[in-house]
């Protein structure tokens, strides 16, 4: 049965969580180009050459990392995008290849010591910024868990089975769907936490035998609630 319900939760889960994230008819233009810039010195600068000068950029610090956002404004109708960077007493140009450039929200990932373009994102940081994201989520979920007075074995590897498929999926769908500008990042991450919500009380009412049903419910309310305000702050802290 725990086996069952674990699969149902993990198709669940995935399922609405691969779709494409939420549009918004009113939102902002989105960038034309993202770079994400590994290993940014403190006084780095980024804009494009163009025919006029250099065109600057949207700039974002998250914690460890910068970007930059460039609009079709700077871009401009050409195939060739050039970059110009400069910062630890050093400056160099790079070509931004043609096929990384989509329409919109086109990423590149800059690495400054190594003076190299590669397109999207790298996967070490996705790696880290999922893996970080659903540790601290177990770890504020796994201490209401706590809070209700679950002490049984199989409740706590239920709640971590059930975590890890439902909060991996979101971070997951996360951090596919979005870029470091993305406009009301806020309200995709409500929508797929309701979703996350019916999955984990559906897996948790089931696989989970300690304690009544109403107090299972409660706390997925809770943690979930609990998640919700997690993730909207860390939006503002880290990376996505």
């Amino acid at each position: 049965m725990k086996r069952k319900v674990l699969a149902l939760t993990l198709t669940f889960v995935y399922i609405f969580l691969s779709l494409p994230a939420v549009a918004y008819a009113n939102a902002a233009e989105p960038p034309a180009l993202v770079v994400i810039v590994k290993n940014a010195p403190e006084d780095i600068s980024l804009a494009i050459v163009g025919d006029n000068g250099l065109k600057e950029a949207r700039k974002k610090t998250a914690v460890w990392e910068t970007c930059y956002a460039f609009y079709h404004s700077s871009i401009g109708d050409g195939d060739k995008v050039t970059l110009s960077v400069s910062g630890n007493d050093e400056s160099y140009k790079l070509t931004v290849d043609p096929q990384y450039l989509n329409g919109y929200n086109s990423i590149v990932t800059l690495d400054f010591d190594r003076r190299t373009l590669e397109e999207g994102k790298l996967l070490s940081r996705s790696i880290l910024l999922v893996t970080l994201r659903v540790i601290l989520t177990l770890l504020i979920e796994g201490l209401i868990f706590f809070a209700f007075g679950f002490r049984r074995k199989s409740s706590w590897i239920n709640f971590v089975l059930i975590n890890l498929l439902t909060q991996g999926g979101l971070n997951i769908a996360l951090n596919n769907d979005v870029t470091p500008f993305s406009s009301y990042l806020i309200f995709s991450l409500i929508l797929m936490e309701f979703l996350v919500l019916a999955a984990e009380l559906a897996a948790f009412l089931t696989a989970v035998k300690e304690h009544k049903a109403a107090r299972r419910a409660v706390y997925v309310l809770a943690a979930n609630l609990a998640s919700l305000v997690l993730g909207g702050y860390l939006i503002t802290v880290l990376p996505v």
